[in-house]
């Protein structure tokens, strides 16, 4: 997948994600604060395909569930990062959002097109042609992602097995 990458730093947490003054609305409401502290124009910028790509200990904080869905609501497409929360990495995947793990993400520029292949674990930078190695992502948690998360995945091997 190909994607303009928005690029952050080190640490950002559920609560730049998803901020905790939004959290009683409706999801739709908190996707419109989506990183406003450090990124006042993300939600109203991002588009469809758009990549996220950070630091370290991308995700870090509470257990948000929605962090991962206001990403992929707002059009993100995918999340890499040198590292991860671990509650936002398997958030992430259970709301069908691909996150890679790439230890060379600090080399990637705000703006740059970038095509990501999870399963490879590979980044191309589309402006340059580096190929950047990271970690793949197995494949159960990419069949997750094709069927847009946990509960569609459940419920189609729910139905296999009945």
């Amino acid at each position: 997948m190909i994607g303009r990458v928005w690029k952050f730093g080190d640490g950002i947490d559920t609560d730049l994600l998803a901020p905790g003054a939004y959290m009683k609305g409706p999801v739709e409401e908190l996707a419109k604060h989506c990183l406003e502290s450090v990124a006042p124009d993300f939600a109203a910028s991002v588009e469809a395909g758009d990549i996220v790509v950070a630091g370290r200990n991308f995700g870090i904080g509470s257990s948000r569930e929605q962090t991962a869905q206001v990403l992929k609501m707002l059009g993100v497409a995918a999340v890499v990062a040198e590292s991860f929360g671990g509650i936002f990495y398997r958030n992430a995947f259970n709301m069908g959002l691909p996150a890679l793990v790439c230890a060379q993400a600090g080399t990637i520029e705000a703006g740059q097109e970038i095509d990501i292949d999870p399963a490879a674990g590979r980044i191309v930078v589309q402006n340059d042609g580096r190929v950047l190695t990271c970690d793949a992502v197995p494949d159960h948690l990419m069949q997750i992602v094709a069927l847009g998360g946990l509960v569609p995945y459940l419920e189609q091997r729910f139905r296999r097995a009945g």
